[in-house]
């Protein structure tokens, strides 16, 4: 009987060591596999990214051309996202790589959580779809790169653009990011489109978009260019004040580069006074109209370019870029999820770039991790409270120019519009100075300047800010169910 069970046990114990080994080698053969998967991907957004700056640096004026190169950055920022993904789940495991432990209790969030333990079939559907978005990544960026043969032989004879060294601090520092295919298209626009042959009338050019999505930005960075600011005087003109440049008489020499912004419509009769005061200026000036209202293009005499909201792999890998600038990520895995959560955030809101500029320049003050989960928490509940209040996303009331509850960002209840005239002496904080510290607010009403551009014509995104100190009623109603309180939890 003992010699029936001590067989019976040394083959338990022999199946048991030998279904060990199997898991170990299979468990470090895909380890070599993912491996090698995060090298290939290495190696071919190195190469992707370099096709696409050389682009970026180039006038291209084929329409083949600028289709492959948009395919090519899509493919490319999905590729830069799939490798994070990758690369820094394998850190998220190692002792001793960021300064908070994941069982930190201080350091828990309603909102972000890192699980220690999961369930194992949650964990094998997580896994196997990571490989199939991996795969799918890899095998985008080998296609793209098999087909861009073509595409590096015909770049190779489009001509450089030049950038003064002042010219490449503002485009590192302002991001004037992806958007490659409609820079071209604007660039193409000013210095080669030519009017029919018989009509001198300046060609205009509406740029359509949402709010924040980066119209101005565009315009300033192609007026920007050399080539441009050699062939063309620029002037910016308010589209709500268009006939005011009749009723001075103003006269306007050389090759004209007339840039309106549009906040409203602009009635068809006012145009075309506006449009023929400007056929006596020399052939070949141009106009550009910029506005959200899709209505305005009507008045364009080539194709519109309509701008959208950046997809959610271009915003992650900007406000990633942005919110590290110098530090580096591998050090910082956790913040790269947090990252990850306010890109989400961002983009699920239709986040405006003055948005992503604004977090991130926050973000990259203080690196840790408690400070990330606090300024991302009062972002979930200021637009929780207005979405309680209002019923609309507080990005929506902006836009449309209603009040809007900031008091998440502060100590005490307040108010923030726009479109209302501001005193010029009434105090001012920047939004960056009210997220990185709330006790910067001053007493009584002021003015809040949301962000202002580094690039001309140095747009400023100012709101008037009233003070509720005393409305407490307001203040404890915003969130049903939660208790009054005077400094966000």
């Amino acid at each position: 009987m003992e010699a029936s069970i001590s067989v019976v046990a040394g083959e338990l114990v022999s199946r048991f060591i030998s279904f060990l080994m199997n898991k170990y080698h299979s468990s470090l053969s895909h380890a070599q596999s993912e491996e090698k998967l995060v090298e290939r991907l290495q190696n071919l957004l190195m190469r992707v990214s370099m096709i696409v700056e050389e682009a970026d640096a180039r006038y291209i004026t084929n329409t083949g051309m600028l289709l492959q190169l948009k395919t090519l950055s899509e493919a490319m920022y999905k590729g830069y996202r799939v490798l994070d993904t990758l690369s820094y789940r394998n850190l998220q495991g190692s002792p001793g790589i960021d300064e908070v432990s994941i069982n930190d209790p201080s350091s828990s969030s309603l909102y972000l959580s890192i699980p220690v333990k999961r369930s194992r079939t949650k964990a094998e559907k997580d896994e196997k779809a990571m490989r199939l978005e991996s795969d799918g990544a890899l095998k985008s960026l080998e296609i793209v790169v098999a087909n861009m043969a073509e595409f590096v032989v015909l770049l190779g004879g489009c001509e450089h653009m030049s950038r003064r060294p002042y010219d490449v601090y503002l485009y590192t520092k302002n991001f004037m990011f992806s958007r490659h295919a409609e820079k071209q298209k604007l660039l193409s626009f000013l210095l080669e489109h030519k009017n029919p042959p018989g009509d001198h009338a300046p060609a205009v050019l509406p740029i359509i978009g949402g709010f924040g999505v980066g119209k101005k930005t565009l315009v300033a960075h192609v007026c920007g260019d050399e080539r441009v600011r050699s062939r063309f005087s620029i002037l910016h003109l308010n589209g709500d004040r268009l006939l005011t440049i009749l009723d001075h008489g103003r006269t306007m020499s050389g090759t004209m580069l007339v840039v309106i912004e549009f906040a409203s419509d602009v009635g068809d009769d006012d145009w075309k006074k506006f449009h023929l005061f400007l056929n006596r200026m020399r052939g070949g000036s141009k106009i550009i109209i910029i506005s959200k209202l899709k209505r305005l293009a009507r008045f364009g005499s080539v194709k519109p370019i309509f701008l959208g909201v950046l997809s959610y792999d271009e915003l992650r890998y900007l406000f990633k870029t942005l919110a590290f600038s110098s530090a580096d990520p591998a050090e910082h895995p956790r913040l790269v999820q947090l990252a990850d959560e306010f890109a989400k955030e961002l983009h699920s809101k239709q986040g405006s770039l003055v948005a992503i500029n604004t977090f991130a320049y926050v973000l990259r003050m203080n690196l840790s991790v408690q400070f990330w989960r606090c300024l991302f928490d009062k972002g979930v509940r200021y637009v929780k409270r207005n979405l309680s209040i209002h019923g609309v996303h507080p990005s929506m009331l902006i836009e449309q120019g209603h009040p809007v509850d900031i008091t998440d960002f502060a100590l005490h209840p307040l108010t923030m519009t726009s479109n209302v005239p501001i005193k010029e002496e009434s105090p001012s904080v920047t939004l960056v100075e009210l997220l990185a510290d709330p006790s910067v607010t001053p007493e009584g009403d002021f003015r809040l300047i949301a962000w202002e551009s580094r690039i001309p014509p140095h747009k400023s995104f100012v709101h008037f800010v009233t003070s509720r100190a005393q409305d407490t009623h307001e203040g404890s109603s915003a969130l049903p169910g939660r208790k009054r309180r005077g400094v966000p939890i």
